[in-house]
């Protein structure tokens, strides 16, 4: 239920849903947006809101991937407390529908179309029994590189196109004194890169195989154990102090020139924008080498949860403003992600963005679409933290990678 302690505001609100009329309360949202970048673009969303008299209660979980998230989520949910909306990913939105604890958003998902305009493959995950339990925010890619063009143009360093390129950039970078790679030492971190490796090394269908399928023989293959090899070169050329640092933290060594690349998703872009970089100019993007024709994706969405048995007003009005076609475009041009509509144009994006939408559709089309391992597109929510542990000890040399592919194969195992 709402919490006791939420106050109407002085000024309401009136949100028509059907034939029907509704006062709208405030809006409590959990989420853990809450780098410079992100918190700008949720900023979007407070404004449109307030526009229509309703007021937002802030609940900030730090914490890029989430984790720490949901589990103030559960503990909330268990004491009766459940929030307005909650941002969520992936299997976590379908396991919280599994429980019946989320409102359906049918009525209002039929009123505005969304069928027809919200991709097939977040509809997987904004749907639960036929029913529409949360709203599409965007849609991140998570197999980018992030670099600092003038170091890359003082080392006389292009944009590598395949893995031996990368080779040979990161150890000219690493001859000049320069720290090849900003990496942040966290479990999701070191999967997202790990994502985009094992495609590089794989290809689409062993990536399918592995993360998707969960098929023993891709897991314990020899390409596994080259993604591994390749993780052990990256491990090799972070800075010492990698450990535990926030990844916006990683993406200002590139912005401030102190590194030269970061794997990262997309929302590290909205970094380099909220920083007055520009792109093509100050900093480059393009696919991890190896993943032209690929995209791994996650996308935010905010799960409305059930408050009563009906969609309340104010939760009508937070989704109708999510996917509505104005807030999508202005959300995703300050977030770095694309809009989680297909009928919206791009226009008004910058160069990675209009690239990032013309990626995205080129795989959807091209069957080079997949949902991200290290964001919780590709399995369950157990099966992905056993792979964030094999990872993250091989990472840090806990495992050699011959090793590390035999406890995958097992984690995995016990996982499923």
């Amino acid at each position: 239920m709402k919490r006791i302690t939420n106050t109407l505001k002085a000024t309401v609100a009136v949100f028509a849903l059907g034939t029907g009329m509704a006062v709208a309360e405030d809006v409590e949202v959990l989420h853990w947006w809450t780098s410079g970048g992100e918190a700008a673009a949720l900023n979007v969303l407070k404004q449109d809101l307030e526009a229509q008299g309703i007021g937002w209660q802030d609940m900030p979980v730090a914490g890029g991937g989430g984790e720490q998230a949901m589990t103030v989520l559960r503990a909330r949910v268990t004491a009766g407390d459940a929030p307005t909306a909650v941002q969520a990913l992936g299997f976590d939105i379908l396991d919280w529908g599994a429980q019946g604890a989320l409102a359906n958003l049918n009525d209002l998902a039929a009123q505005e179309g969304w069928d027809e305009v919200v991709p097939e493959a977040l509809q997987a995950f904004a749907k639960y029994d036929g029913k529409w339990i949360s709203a599409p925010v965007n849609v991140h890619s998570t197999n980018w590189v992030w670099a600092n063009k003038a170091v890359l143009d003082a080392n006389g360093i292009a944009i590598p196109t395949n893995w031996d390129e990368f080779v040979s950039a990161v150890e000219t970078l690493a001859a000049a004194g320069v720290t090849p790679i900003a990496h942040g030492g966290q479990a999701w971190q070191d999967a997202t890169v790990f994502d985009a490796v094992a495609m590089g090394a794989g290809g689409p269908d062993f990536y399918k195989a592995a993360f998707i399928d969960l098929d023993e023989a891709a897991l314990g293959s020899d390409t596994m154990k080259e993604a591994f090899d390749r993780m052990a070169f990256i491990r090799a050329h972070v800075d010492e102090n990698f450990s535990g640092r926030d990844w916006n933290l990683a993406t200002a060594m590139v912005i401030n020139g102190e590194a030269g690349f970061q794997m990262m998703g997309d929302w590290a872009k909205g970094e380099f924008l909220n920083a007055g970089k520009v792109p093509g100019e100050d900093f480059l993007c393009f696919r991890f080498p190896g993943t032209q024709d690929q995209v791994t994706f996650n996308a935010d969405q905010f799960m409305m949860f059930d408050q009563g048995g009906s969609v309340s007003a104010e939760q009508a009005a937070l989704a109708s403003a999510i996917l509505s076609p104005s807030f999508q475009i202005a959300f995703n041009k300050v977030k770095g992600s694309v809009p989680a509509r297909t009928d919206v144009a791009g226009d008004e994006l910058d160069a990675c963005g209009q690239q990032g939408m013309a990626d995205l559709a080129s795989a959807a089309s091209s069957g080079n679409l997949f949902g991200s391992m290290a964001h919780g597109h590709a399995a369950p929510a157990s099966v992905k933290n056993a792979i964030y542990d094999v990872v993250t000890a091989h990472f840090n040399g806990e495992y050699d990678s011959e090793t590390a592919v035999a406890e995958l194969v097992d984690a995995v195992s016990i996982a499923k």
